[in-house]
């Protein structure tokens, strides 16, 4: 058996899943804002209070006009010419050969690189983890209109738990939108106040997980009974938004989108931070890891932000 096997049950997991039985829920353990507020913070008080209260937040026009374009003109850079990326990084849509997503876009476009370390997005992710950061994992996410298929409701850090041995919730996504979203194009749904329940899911991790899971994933979700009531108690709301857009959410906020049926185009690229301390060690519901570009391991150094006006590409 490899090093990175999977753990054994023990009590120290807080965040055991993939049972064999029926699903539980479980407490949260771990806090949502890690950092107390103080004047001059990245985030005003009441930014950080709904953070903590619904596990999500919007920010809106924190990038001037010109840089969004050049964004959108890298992004449909990268889209042309799939041959020039690393194959295992692309991901088509189910029964198509269209793009679904691009992951390891910060490896792979100097633009999103910059973007990935941009103050602006990533000093409020600092501070409300309380912590330096790296990128655990990033994707450019294509929802092209009228085929656009569906993400299905899950807590990212559930999977990132069970297959990359993510040990806390310490780790926040940001979504930057590239085309607008509305109610129609199929945007980001999230229930407000999730985050704070654990779903364990049952089944256990198949291998190659990933392999499947990147299209359609039917382990690590919750039952419909779990998601109705979940919704009961919390409600759902969708993260509407102009082009331009960051979106900022706990990993365990329970998310998915529906299907794109418009003719609208829905794009966003995203960014997984997890906090320096909370780096990945061996998966705690998997056999193996999953390969690196879902779940980066053994990080160099934390990322060092920069300022600035973001550039096209040359």
């Amino acid at each position: 058996m490899s090093s990175a096997a999977i753990k054994p049950i023990e009590q120290e997991d807080d965040y055991v899943t993939r049972l064999a039985n029926d699903e539980r829920w479980l407490e949260r353990k771990d806090p949502v804002v890690w950092s107390e507020w103080r004047p001059g913070a990245p985030l005003a008080l009441d930014q950080v209070e709904q953070f903590e209260r619904d596990g999500f937040l919007v920010l809106e026009n924190i990038f001037l006009p010109g840089e969004i374009d050049a964004l959108i003109e890298e992004s449909a850079r990268l889209r042309s010419d799939g041959s020039k990326l690393a194959q295992e990084s692309l991901v088509t849509e189910p029964g198509t050969n269209d793009v679904r997503t691009i992951f390891d876009l910060d490896l792979q476009s100097e633009v999103f690189s910059r973007l990935a370390k941009d103050v602006r997005i990533a000093e409020p992710v600092r501070f409300l983890l309380d912590d330096e950061i790296y990128v655990h994992q990033s994707r450019l996410n294509f929802k092209p209109g009228l085929t656009g298929k569906e993400f299905y409701w899950h807590s990212d850090f559930e999977t990132w738990h069970a297959e990359d041995g993510m040990p806390r919730m310490r780790a926040i996504s940001a979504s930057v939108l590239l085309t607008d979203n509305d109610a129609l194009n199929g945007p980001l749904m999230l229930m407000p106040g999730s985050h704070n329940t654990f779903v364990a899911c049952a089944g256990q991790t198949p291998e190659d997980n990933h392999k499947s899971s990147l299209k359609e994933q039917k382990v690590g979700v919750p039952s419909a009974n779990a998601l109705s009531q979940m919704s009961q108690k919390h409600g759902i709301e969708y993260a509407a938004g102009k082009k331009g857009t960051v979106i900022l959410f706990d990993c365990n906020t329970m998310h998915g989108s529906n299907g794109n049926i418009t003719p609208f185009p829905r794009s966003n690229a995203f960014f997984v931070y997890n906090a320096w301390s909370n780096q990945l060690e061996a998966p705690f519901g998997a056999d193996e890891p999953r390969p690196n570009f879902l779940g980066r391991r053994k990080p160099k150094e934390p990322l060092t932000l920069r300022e600035g006006h973001l550039e096209s590409a040359e």
